[in-house]
């Protein structure tokens, strides 16, 4: 079974920066919306930033303007910098890969990486 893989994480001091990077490891990577979520301790999962096939982003509002998404479709790779974090950033941090409506092709997720934000 395919599985995203994600590395990037770690234990950062507020204000400082850290690049998610996820591995998408099937041949329909290119049409696929790519979002990374996180789950803090406690709470539901949420969706921080998503990227479409042409290249549309969405962020949530507690990271506008401090996070930004990518990919590279060559490498097949979502990418998340994160900048200015916070302690409320904390969390473990989900790949995920949403397949087009209707086309019949499974969604895929990573198993997470843990984020620290913390002096």
């Amino acid at each position: 079974q395919v599985q995203l893989v994600e590395s990037g994480g770690g234990l950062v001091q507020p204000g400082g920066s850290l690049r998610l990077s996820c591995v998408a490891p099937f041949s329909l990577f290119h049409i696929y919306i790519m979002a990374w979520y996180r789950q803090a301790p406690g709470k539901q999962r949420e969706l921080v930033a998503s990227i479409t096939a042409e290249g549309r982003v969405k962020y949530a509002d507690p990271v506008k303007d401090r996070f930004t998404i990518s990919r590279d479709n060559d490498k097949k790779t979502a990418f998340l910098q994160m900048n200015s974090l916070k302690p409320d950033d904390t969390a473990v941090y989900y790949c995920n890969a949403d397949s087009p409506p209707f086309s019949g092709l499974p969604d895929y997720w990573g198993q997470g990486t843990q984020v620290t934000v913390s002096s």
